[in-house]
C-alpha cells in the first residue's frame, strides 16, 4: 500500500520547460502557462482523472536552476522536495538546454522513482540538434519520455510504466556520441528583437494599435460592445415591461441595468487579453524585459518586473502572485506596492462609463488614463527605490503561437470572467437593488428614501470636494473595493450613466485608477507580504487616491491652481524622499526594521 507522498507526483524542472503544460494536459487542469520564466511561482495541485496515473496527485511546482537556490520561487520548490524525499518525480526539460539541466537532474533523483520528460522537440530539430533517446536513458539509468505530439493517454501510460521501475541510480552526466546541441547564435529574428531602437518602438506600436482595435469607434470592440448593450437594452429589458412594479424594477434595473452595463465590455476585456497571450507565447516578452532592465535599474527594479507588470494589465491579483519569482523579497514589495496604478481590465468598464463625460473619443480617453496609471506606478517606483540584485533570466525561444492554445487560453479568461459577473458581482448588484429599492418598512420607495441612502447618507463628504456630494457615487466607489466591475454596474443601476460634469468625471477616473485594488488582490498580497502590510497598502492607497482626486478636480476647475498643486506634490515627494533616505542611512547602514 503506497503513502500518500508515494502517491505525490512531483513535476520539476527550469523554468520555461513545459511542466504546466504537461500538467494541464494529465490532470486536465487549467495552470497558467506562458513562454517565460515565473509563470507558475506555487504549488499547483491537481488529481490525474484518467488512465494509468489515476488516482495520483500531480503538483506543478516552480521552474529551479539549482538546490543553491536563489529566488523564492526556487527556494519553495527545494523545500518541497526536501520534505518530500519518497515522493516519484517527473524531471521536465527542454531538448535544447538538456546538458544544462542533467545537473539538476542528478542531484535530485538519486534514490527517488523517476522519469525524464522531454519537451520541445520541433524547435530543437529545427535549430540542428539531434538526441539518441535510447541511449540517453541507458547512460542515465533514468527512463525517459518524448512528450511532444503525444496525447494524454498514451503520455500517462508512459510514465506510469517509468514509476513502476525500481528506484533510480543514476549515471553519469557525459553525453558524447549521444547529444548534438542546437546551432549556437543568434536568428536574424532575434538580432532584430533584441536592438532596443526596434523592439521599444514595435511593442509601443503594438499596444497603441491592440488599444485602437478595442477601443476605437467603428473598430471591432466597439462594434461588439454596442451589440451587447443593445442586447440587454433593447430586447432583454422589454421583455418585462407587462410585470409588476416590483418585479419590472427587479428585472430591468437590477438585472438587465447592472449586467448588462458589465457584460458589454466582455469583447473588448477579450481582446486586451488575446494581445497578452499572443506577447506572452512569442516569445518578445522575455526579450522586452532584457532590453528594459537599464530602465527597471534606474527604478530600484530589474527586468524581470516587466512581467510583473505587464500581467497587471489583464489582473492585479495574478500580477501580485507572479512577484514571487522576483529574486528579492524587497523589490517584490515594491512591484506589489506599483502593482495597482497599472490599468487591470477591471477598471475598463468604470473608465468607458467615465470617458463619455470627458473626452469626445473613448480611445483617446483610455489611452490617457493608462498612461496616467503608468506614469504614476513610475513615480512610485522612484520613490521607493533602492539598489537591486544582478539580472539573471533566460530567453524564452521565439515562436509563433500555436492558435489552439490561445484559443483556449482566452475562453478560460472568458469564462472566469463571467463566473465572477454570474457569482460575487451579480449577488452584490442584487443586494444594492434590494437595499436602493425598499425603505426598513419593506414598502417600495425611491433610492433616496430606501434603507441604502439611510445607511450610507454619511459617504456624500467624502466626494463633495471633487462636485459630487451624493451617497450613490460615494456608494459606487466604495463598491469597487470588492470588484472593481461594481462600480460600473451600480452607475448604471442608479444613474443609467454617469450625471456629473467633466472635471468630476475626471477626477473620479483618478480615484479608481489610484485606489486600493480589488478584494482578491489584498488577498494576493496577503499571501506575499502578510495580512497587516497588505491592509496597510490598501488603506494608504484608498488615501492617497482621494487626495489625488481634489488635486485633479480643482487642477481642472481653476486652471491657475494647476501649477502651484503640482509643484506642491512635486515637492512633498522629494521631500518624503529625502526623509527615507535620510532615516535609511542612520547608522552607515540601511536598519532591517525599515524592511520588514
Amino acid at each position: 500500500m503506497k503513502t500518500e507522498q508515494e502517491k505525490t507526483l512531483l513535476l520539476v524542472g527550469n523554468p520555461n520547460a513545459g511542466k504546466s503544460t504537461l500538467f494541464n494536459k494529465l490532470a486536465r487542469g487549467h495552470a497558467r502557462v506562458g513562454n517565460w520564466h515565473g509563470v507558475t511561482v506555487g504549488e499547483l495541485k491537481g488529481k490525474a482523472r484518467r488512465g494509468a496515473l489515476f488516482g495520483y496527485t500531480l503538483c506543478d511546482l516552480p521552474g529551479i536552476y539549482s538546490m543553491d537556490s536563489l529566488s523564492m520561487e526556487e527556494k519553495y520548490t527545494r523545500d518541497v522536495l526536501l520534505n518530500s524525499p519518497s515522493a516519484p518525480v517527473l524531471f521536465v526539460a527542454e531538448y535544447a538546454t538538456l546538458d544544462r539541466s542533467l545537473p539538476l537532474l542528478v542531484s535530485l533523483v538519486k534514490g527517488r522513482r523517476c522519469a525524464l520528460v522531454l519537451t520541445k522537440r520541433r524547435l530543437f530539430a529545427r535549430a540542428g540538434g539531434k538526441l539518441d533517446v535510447a541511449a540517453l536513458a541507458g547512460r542515465l539509468g533514468v527512463p525517459v519520455i518524448e512528450a511532444e505530439g503525444k496525447g494524454a493517454k498514451t503520455l500517462a501510460a508512459e510514465i506510469a510504466a517509468a514509476l513502476g521501475a525500481p528506484r533510480c541510480a543514476v549515471g553519469g552526466g557525459d553525453l558524447d556520441g549521444i547529444f548534438v546541441p542546437p546551432r549556437e547564435g543568434l536568428s536574424r529574428a532575434d538580432r532584430l528583437l533584441l536592438c532596443g531602437w526596434f523592439s521599444v518602438p514595435l511593442f509601443v506600436l503594438l499596444l497603441g494599435l491592440a488599444f485602437f482595435v478595442t477601443f476605437a469607434r467603428g473598430m471591432p470592440g466597439d462594434l461588439m460592445k454596442s451589440g451587447v448593450e443593445a442586447l440587454f437594452s433593447d430586447i432583454l429589458a422589454p421583455l418585462f415591461d407587462g410585470f409588476p412594479p416590483v418585479a419590472r424594477s427587479f428585472f430591468q434595473s437590477g438585472l438587465c441595468a447592472s449586467l448588462g452595463s458589465v457584460l458589454c465590455f466582455l469583447p473588448q476585456i477579450s481582446l486586451l487579453f488575446l494581445f497578452l497571450t499572443l506577447l506572452d507565447e512569442s516569445g518578445f516578452l522575455s526579450r522586452l524585459a532584457y532590453l528594459t532592465d537599464g530602465f527597471f535599474a534606474r527604478l530600484g527594479f530589474n527586468g524581470r518586473a516587466v512581467f510583473s507588470l505587464v500581467m497587471g494589465f489583464g489582473c492585479t491579483a495574478a500580477a501580485v502572485l507572479t512577484t514571487r519569482g522576483l529574486d528579492d523579497k524587497r523589490i517584490q514589495r515594491r512591484t506589489i506596492l506599483c502593482l495597482p496604478y497599472i490599468p487591470c481590465s477591471a477598471k475598463l468598464p468604470v473608465f468607458l462609463t467615465l470617458a463619455a463625460s470627458f473626452f469626445p473619443e473613448p480611445f483617446l480617453a483610455v489611452v490617457l488614463l493608462y498612461a496616467l496609471g503608468v506614469g504614476i506606478s513610475v513615480c512610485v517606483a522612484l520613490f521607493l527605490r533602492e539598489k537591486r540584485p544582478p539580472f539573471l533570466m533566460e530567453l524564452a525561444p521565439l515562436k509563433l503561437p500555436d492558435p489552439v492554445f490561445v484559443a483556449k487560453s482566452l475562453c478560460f479568461q472568458v469564462k472566469q470572467f463571467i463566473i465572477k459577473v454570474a457569482t460575487v458581482i451579480l449577488a452584490f448588484f442584487l443586494a444594492s437593488w434590494l437595499l436602493s429599492s425598499f425603505d426598513f418598512s419593506f414598502r417600495l420607495v425611491e433610492a433616496e428614501e430606501s434603507m441604502l441612502a439611510g445607511v450610507c447618507g454619511w459617504l456624500k463628504w467624502l466626494f463633495a470636494p471633487i462636485g459630487m456630494a451624493d451617497w450613490r457615487i460615494a456608494y459606487a466607489a466604495l463598491s469597487g473595493l470588492i470588484a472593481k466591475e461594481n462600480i460600473a454596474g451600480a452607475l448604471a443601476m442608479f444613474y443609467g450613466g454617469f450625471p456629473y460634469g467633466e472635471a468630476s468625471a475626471f477626477a473620479f477616473a483618478v480615484f479608481v485608477l489610484t485606489c486600493s485594488p480589488c478584494v482578491s488582490s489584498v488577498s494576493a498580497t496577503a499571501r506575499e507580504v502578510g495580512w497587516g502590510r497588505a491592509l496597510l497598502y490598501a488603506a494608504v492607497q484608498t488615501g492617497t487616491a482621494l487626495l489625488l482626486s481634489y488635486a485633479a478636480y480643482f487642477a481642472l476647475v481653476m486652471p491657475a491652481l494647476a501649477l502651484p498643486i503640482g509643484a506642491a506634490l512635486i515637492c512633498a515627494i522629494v521631500l518624503l524622499r529625502k526623509n527615507r533616505e535620510t532615516l535609511s542611512s542612520l547608522g552607515g547602514r540601511r536598519p532591517k526594521k525599515l524592511h520588514r
